[in-house]
């Protein structure tokens, strides 16, 4: 399903929105934050959006959300500081930390920080509403498609690409992987 569509009889999740529906989305990849704040919007929540962890601390601190979904890796900064923030003001509410590049020693951190889920981007609209309203005592239900090996090494290496200005010579060098192999891989469309 995409964070675009409505919910479907019959397809729409049955977990019931709490009284306090704020929710607060920070991520800085503008077109997956648009898309994903109007999916939830759809769902009930009461949605704001962030793009720097400043900007989510500070609407944080003026208004401290119920439920946050919050981008591991930000231009400015690193989602595990505003979930520290968030925790500090709010330690009810609810937070997933969205990543394209996780590590375990990350989740822990996140989950010691306060968040109740951490999932992969691109990360399906239902997953996240899952997520966020899944029982206490209780993870929410796997995703129906996650995104598979392939994809998660493609991510991984776009990221890195990006991250070295599309220096293919240099990319190679931090992957360890030789300049021509990963030539192949950049111009091959991404898997499913």
């Amino acid at each position: 399903m995409s964070m675009d569509s409505d919910n479907q009889a019959g397809s729409a999740p049955q977990n019931k929105l709490p009284d306090d529906r704020t929710l607060l989305i920070v991520d800085d990849d503008k077109p997956f934050l648009t898309r994903l704040g109007r999916a939830l919007s759809s769902r009930g929540f009461e949605t704001r959006t962030a793009q720097s962890t400043r900007e989510a601390m500070d609407m944080i601190r003026e208004s401290p959300p119920a439920f946050a979904v919050v981008d591991m890796r930000l231009e400015d900064g690193n989602g595990l500081d505003v979930l520290k923030v968030l925790n500090e003001i709010r330690p009810d509410a609810r937070a997933i930390i969205l990543t394209g590049y996780g590590s375990l020693p990350t989740a822990v951190t996140a989950v010691k920080l306060g968040a109740v889920d951490y999932l992969a981007k691109p990360a399906d609209a239902d997953d996240v509403f899952n997520a966020l309203l899944a029982p206490p005592d209780k993870k929410a239900p796997p995703p129906e498609n996650p995104m598979s090996a392939d994809r998660v090494r493609w991510e991984h290496i776009q990221r890195v690409y990006e991250l070295c200005d599309r220096n293919v010579s240099e990319t190679a060098r931090r992957l360890n992987m030789h300049r021509r192999t990963l030539q192949r891989i950049l111009a091959k469309r991404a898997p499913r």
